[in-house]
């Protein structure tokens, strides 16, 4: 007999549509498994073999053909077990087949029959509702995630045994309740960022650091700090996800979904990430760990930052080589990997947050202890080569961190809340601006957008020019210093870029000032 039913993966970060055809015919007792299948897919034979027995039933023996189609396309992982367990009981008569024709099935299956979560099931079910699919059955640990995209009919189940049962009882499956899994999860939102990593007030001094960052959260800036060890560049930059504007319903859904994909989303919770990522690998990691990478692609660190910041702590210390890559992320904010068999897209709109020592020792330029530095002009050069001009280029704020004279004195500053408030204002102003424009961050304004938001009078026309001639600013450099200066008007809630907006987005680049 043949029975054909539906199933689903995951390619990159989104969901894939997998027909599971099983096909039983007399002859020797074995079971074949083609369309590309993965060790993990081929190993499904003996945990379906096993479940099927431990839940009473009989496994067929006699010659058994599954095929995973398209055909063309590596299978991997194990969300077909359960479609192929149904496939083998429908088609040797078991079950009946026209109760599981019309669902898309998606688990993986334990030796006794219990049916195990699977990574990646938003993907999954926002591509369903795309296609038109009305229901799903999946494993009741993947029901609270799954009920976060409305549009399914949801049958969560626990073991192999319970459809056996429902079978013989001819009773309906169960179905999950969307009504009382919101109610059970409203305002369920955990602590914030500002709970867990500090608040702003909490740093003294540094308030050129502190109005830079604002000025980066409120635009979606890339910023770097640099200067001695021990000023608190790695301090502020950890507290900056309490100052980003809130994620909002499209990019709370496309975040939790890259965690669904990556196994890293936390079901107990029940509810749509609302914290904006925060990522900061070590300088050891791979170019392939960055962007992503695999024979068939999985995200990188650039793709968990979508929405976010992606610090890189002592920046010159990564490979080179990993640097580089993340200029095609931070000009597209996406990521593309060509592999034999597929071409995979991942987005990658994140903000870069990089802090680096001003030299190998790190003490080049500390006005309070000038002797303690111990390297040559060669080497302060050698060390930062190691960042090239096309990558400080994408950088818009590069902002000197110097040594504070005294350790008592200080006022605390803004707080962290005072500070988000003035970050949600320019984010008003853009989002008021882009009905204009048709770009949601200033980060992202090119051509006729840049110039209908950025015009300037006669005297900063001429700054600009006299700064693009005198730094030896790249026409991108010279762009940046635009989209940063319409930010900058933006938190002071003004429409009109001055003269005063443009020196500050000029004195924040200070590589270009030394260079030039």
């Amino acid at each position: 007999m043949y029975t054909r039913l539906c199933s689903a993966s995951v390619l990159g970060v989104d969901g894939l549509m997998i027909e599971v055809e099983v096909d039983i015919t007399s002859g020797l007792p074995q079971v074949a498994i083609v369309g590309l299948p993965d060790p993990a897919v081929r190993e499904s034979v003996e945990r379906v073999r096993a479940a099927i027995k431990n839940c009473g039933c009989r496994f067929p023996l006699e010659r058994i053909t599954i095929n995973l189609a398209p055909a063309d396309l590596r299978k991997m992982g194990t969300a077909y077990d359960l479609a192929i367990a149904i496939g083998i009981l429908a088609a040797s008569g078991q079950l009946p087949t026209d109760r599981f024709e019309s669902l898309l099935i998606v688990g993986e299956l334990s030796l006794s029959g219990q049916i195990r979560a699977v990574p990646g099931v938003l993907a999954i079910v926002e591509e369903a509702r795309r296609r038109g699919i009305e229901q799903m059955l999946l494993p009741a640990g993947n029901a609270a995630e799954a009920s976060l995209i409305s549009g399914l009919t949801l049958h969560p189940v626990s073991h192999l045994q319970e459809l056996v049962q429902l079978a013989e009882g001819d009773a309906s499956l169960p179905t999950y309740d969307y009504d009382r899994a919101r109610t059970a999860s409203a305002g369920e939102l955990g602590l914030s960022s500002i709970d867990r990593r500090g608040d702003y007030s909490e740093v003294l001094g540094q308030q050129q650091a502190k109005r830079a960052l604002m000025a980066a959260a409120a635009g979606r800036h890339n910023i770097l700090l640099l200067g001695p060890p021990g000023t608190g560049k790695t301090m502020l930059i950890r507290r900056l996800p309490g100052i980003l504007p809130p994620l909002n319903e499209q990019e709370a859904l496309e975040v939790t979904k890259i965690r669904s994909v990556t196994g890293q989303f936390d079901s107990a919770m029940g509810s749509l990430v609302r914290e904006r990522p925060f990522r900061a690998p070590h300088h050891t990691i791979s170019a392939g760990g960055l962007i992503g990478g695999g024979s068939i692609p999985k995200p990188g660190e650039v793709t968990m930052a979508h929405h976010g910041v992606l610090f890189l702590d002592e920046l010159p210390e990564f490979s080179r080589s990993v640097l580089e890559v993340l200029r095609q992320p931070l000009e597209e904010r996406s990521v593309t990997i060509a592999r034999t068999r597929a071409v995979l897209r991942f987005p990658a709109h994140l903000m870069l947050a990089a802090s680096m020592n001003p030299c190998h020792c790190g003490y080049h330029g500390d006005l309070l202890h000038p002797e303690r530095c111990t390297c040559s002009p060669q080497k302060i050069a050698a060390y930062r080569t190691k960042i090239s001009g096309p990558l400080l280029d994408r950088i818009d704020l590069q902002v000197e961190v110097p040594r504070t004279a005294e350790t008592g004195g200080h006022q605390p500053g803004l707080s962290s809340a005072q500070m988000q408030e003035h970050v949600l204002v320019a984010r008003e102003r853009q989002n008021a601006r882009r009905k204009q424009t048709g770009v949601n961050w200033n980060c992202e304004l090119e051509g006729s957008a840049l110039r209908q938001a950025t015009l300037l009078d006669h005297d900063a026309s001429a700054l600009l020019s006299d700064a693009y001639q005198a730094l030896g600013l790249s026409m991108r450099s010279h762009d940046r210093i635009l989209k940063l200066a319409r930010t900058i008007a933006d938190l002071q809630d003004t429409e009109t870029i001055k003269v005063e907006h443009l020196a500050e987005a000029i004195q924040y680049r200070c590589l270009d000032r030394e260079m030039g």
